[in-house]
Formats: C-alpha cells, structure tokens, sequence
C-alpha cells in the first residue's frame, strides 16, 4: 500500500531535518514534533546507546511516570517483548502480543496502570552498531497504531540512523576540554530496585552534565539507572550485552558507565550495585570512533595500529598488506573521518 501526500511530505522534512542537525539532542526533539503531525502520540522516550553494547543514555523523554523512573526502566529492560535489541526496525506492541497486552512485563506491571494502549518501537541500528531506540506511547481506551503508520516510521529510519551516527562522529571534532585533575572513577550506589542509596562527592557533577536538570532540581540519573537496568537483565538471561555504556559528555568528552554488584552475604539478586563513571579509555574511544565514522572492520583495524606510531611499513607487515594498500586504506579514512593528515586523525579519535 503506497503513503499518503502527507506523509510523503513528513518524510521529505525528517531527510531535511536529518540533513541539518548536527547535535543528537537537538535532532530528536526537532523529530519527535515533526513525527508527532503525521503518527501522533501522548509520551515517548528515545535514549541513545553504546553502538557495541546497545545499553541506553541520554534520554529525550515525557513520560507520565517520571516519579517511577527507575521501575519505568528496570522493566523496560527486563521485558523480551519488542526489546529494541530483538526487534527489526518497528514493532508494535499490540500486534506482538496478539491483543493480549498482559504478555509484556512492562505493559503489567507499569503502562496498564497509565491507561496505555500501544507503544511502537523502533530501533536505530545499521552495521556499525546500535545508536538509539524510540517508544510512542498511546494512551486511551483502545487507541493503537495502524500499519499504516508503522510503515512510515519504518521508511524513516534509516536516514534517522545515519543521522545519529554522524551526531555522534561530530562530537570526535572538538579537543575535548582537560579538567585539572584526572576525571573519575566516580560511583552511584543503587538498591536492587534501581533506587539510589548514595554517591561519591564528584558524582553529582556528571550527572548534571549528562542531563542538565531544571533549575533548582537534583539531576535524574538516567543513564546509570539504565547500566543498572543491564546488568538485572544480564542476570535474568534476557540479554547478554555487558552492563556499559560509553556516553559522551561534553566538549569531546566521552565517559564510560559500568554496573557491578557489590559484595556480601546476601544472595546476589539482594545486593547492591555499584555503577562507576570514567573517562573512556583510549583504547574504548578509538574503537567508538571507528564505528561513528563507518570505518571498515580493516580500516578500524588499522586505526587502532596507527595509535602505536606504527610506520607504514611496519602496518603492511602487520596487517599482511602491501604497503600501497595501506595508504589506500589511510586515504580512505582520511576522507572518511574529514581529516588531512595522521597527526589531526589521531588527536581526534585518542581526545590527545
């Protein structure tokens, strides 16, 4: 069944807007008002994610129940039913339970006391990772999504993709800012319920920065309810993605967020969690900037030698190359990554 005018107009803005906007925050709230005309919704929620570990941060989000964020994500995470890393690019949740909503954790134990009745999901997924996920929500009596209008969201997402990836290849091109001191490991204590126990001195500040709150408010931590939220589904064998995410915070700087348990007595499901805040690794943001920029499997290969100061001739021994091919394959990243030379390609993707 073909589009309608309509929507063939919308697709046109989001490939525009896709075009235009180079900052992942700024990207999505423009999107959410332009898809908001042609497939309307009452709450959404759209994080990105670590593109290896598929591990949700940043929100862009309304939701009726904010008061209940941690529950709202430790069941989305513990839920297999339209989990964005099991789907294709939409699903809808009417239509994978077959009617019977109460087949999904989340839907029983949360949405059905929001009165909602169809959540679509999509994912944002290409071959070099997975750079987000997006939840409608329709609430009211019957109120659902039409194929209709799962078809036009499947038709935008692979610009919207593209579009991610490239917000968050941009962040590589700013030097990032160097505090004085080294930056983290800071910690969030969590209760097995995602509830937060307490945190080390600095951790507030990255927080803040991570989701700049309202004036006057204690900042919401998302994205370590979300690492938490990973290792439970780790734990409960819904999914078996490491419980981390690299999220960028600011300037070029990128951070890594890893969930543990802590030790005791107590059964493991008892104890609490420990989520650590660092800045990523060398190693971790090469191989992030690799992915952002599309960088072939041999390219990102031979990026990660190229930060030894491997001469061109020692990188052909290694890579069992002809040394004009390894300057075939330089060429190629150079063009790729917007870069002239060795020096400014490194300083990029090390943050040096």
């Amino acid at each position: 069944m073909s589009s309608s005018p309509a929507q063939d107009r919308a697709r046109a803005r989001v490939g525009r807007i896709c075009d235009a906007v180079g900052d992942a925050q700024a990207l999505r709230t423009r999107l959410l008002e332009e898809l908001r005309r042609v497939v309307p919704f009452d709450a959404h929620a759209w994080l990105l994610t670590d593109p290896e570990t598929s591990v949700g941060s940043a929100p862009v989000a309304q939701v009726p129940c904010l008061p209940e964020l941690p529950r709202l994500i430790r069941l989305k995470y513990l839920t297999d039913v339209n989990r964005w890393t099991t789907i294709g690019e939409v699903a809808l949740l009417r239509e994978a339970t077959g009617g019977d909503l109460s087949r999904s954790l989340l839907w029983r134990e949360l949405l059905a006391d929001y009165d909602v009745s169809d959540v679509a999901s999509l994912v944002f997924v290409d071959r070099y990772g997975c750079w987000g996920f997006l939840d409608l929500w329709r609430m009211g009596a019957d109120a659902r999504f039409s194929r209709a209008e799962a078809r036009f969201l499947a038709a935008i997402v692979d610009p919207v993709t593209a579009a991610l990836r490239r917000c968050q290849a941009d962040t590589f091109v700013e030097r990032p800012a160097r505090a004085a001191h080294p930056l983290g490991p800071v910690v969030l204590l969590l209760s097995p319920d995602l509830a937060v126990l307490g945190q080390t001195p600095e951790t507030e500040g990255y927080l803040r920065t991570l989701i700049p709150p309202e004036h006057g408010r204690a900042p919401i931590p998302a994205s370590a309810y979300n690492v938490g939220a990973q290792l439970l589904a780790v734990e409960a064998g819904v999914d078996q993605n490491p419980p981390t995410a690299r999220v960028h915070l600011a300037d070029g700087l990128w951070v890594t967020l890893r969930a543990a348990r802590l030790g005791g007595a107590e059964a493991a499901d008892k104890r609490d969690i420990a989520v650590s805040i660092e800045e990523t690794s060398a190693a971790e943001r090469v191989t992030l900037f690799g992915r952002a920029f599309g960088l072939s499997a041999r390219e990102r290969e031979l990026l990660g030698h190229l930060t030894t100061g491997t001469d061109t001739r020692e990188l052909a021994r290694r890579m069992f190359l002809s040394e004009h091919t390894v300057q075939d394959h330089l060429k190629s990243i150079f063009t790729k990554t917007s870069t002239r030379n060795r020096r400014t390609l490194l300083t990029r993707a090390l943050g040096t």
